[in-house]
């Protein structure tokens, strides 16, 4: 299952979407730190250490972050377990890795989702900030997670969710459809940045809903299966391997 329909306007074929959105993402990657960090008013570094201890990240752990981009989920972690040793970061974009390595003393991995090249039972703890709109199929990737996750091991899911109702979705649509990428190309002076977060409304706009995820994470043998929404934006999918 996709998590969005093909957008046609990028992309022919479900196939052709890997190799896009990894040249959208390698063009953008040095414009992403700074276009998150002022999008979300500087809220998210303390938002993405908070949920992570909140969900159960411990030090001692041992965790892979899938689809780290430039590594602001996998930083987070590391503050949390005193160390970045444990962490192994995986990202199809060498673009956004090459700003990631900057950062941590992880162990990177260019790599999919949706094959991941480690063996079963390796992580204790498998993170995805925002970009589960990226994958290709939620059956393979969820498939994979709970494969290389250790028995009892935890995933946490970070997303942005549109709203459902009628005035919140239109503020929503309007901020980041339109205000976003504008502001974007208006500080970074980048078509490349511009088009990177042009994208990634349409996929939030198009993304399936909460309902389809948690079916697909139950459906890969997933239990204790659950969604928190934070201000009706943004959503937390948890559950384990039993």
């Amino acid at each position: 299952m996709l998590p969005h329909p093909t957008l046609a306007d990028h992309y022919a074929t479900p196939e052709a979407k890997p190799e896009f959105v990894n040249r959208l993402f390698d063009k953008g990657a040095k414009h992403y730190d700074g276009i998150v960090d002022w999008g979300f008013l500087r809220s998210g570094a303390r938002y993405r250490r908070w949920t992570q201890k909140r969900h159960g990240l411990r030090p001692g752990q041992h965790v892979l972050d899938v689809a780290c981009g430039t590594g602001l989920v996998a930083l987070a972690a590391a503050q949390i377990l005193g160390t970045a040793e444990n962490i192994t970061c995986l990202d199809p974009s060498e673009g956004m890795l090459a700003i990631a390595r900057t950062k941590l003393h992880a162990h990177f991995v260019q790599g999919r989702a949706e094959s991941l090249p480690f063996p079963d039972n390796s992580f204790d703890f498998l993170t995805m900030g925002y970009a589960l709109r990226h994958v290709t199929s939620l059956e393979e990737t969820f498939g994979e997670y709970r494969r290389v996750l250790k028995p009892g091991g935890r995933v946490l899911i970070l997303e942005v969710t549109k709203p459902a109702g009628r005035f919140s979705g239109f503020l929503f649509r309007l901020y980041f459809g339109r205000v976003y990428p504008w502001l974007t190309q208006l500080f970074t002076r980048s078509h490349d940045a511009r088009d990177m977060m042009r994208y990634y409304w349409e996929t939030m706009d198009a993304c399936v809903p909460p309902a389809t995820v948690l079916n697909a994470l139950r459906a890969a043998g997933f239990s204790a299966v659950k969604r928190e929404s934070l201000l009706g934006l943004f959503s937390e999918y948890t559950a384990v391997k039993a």
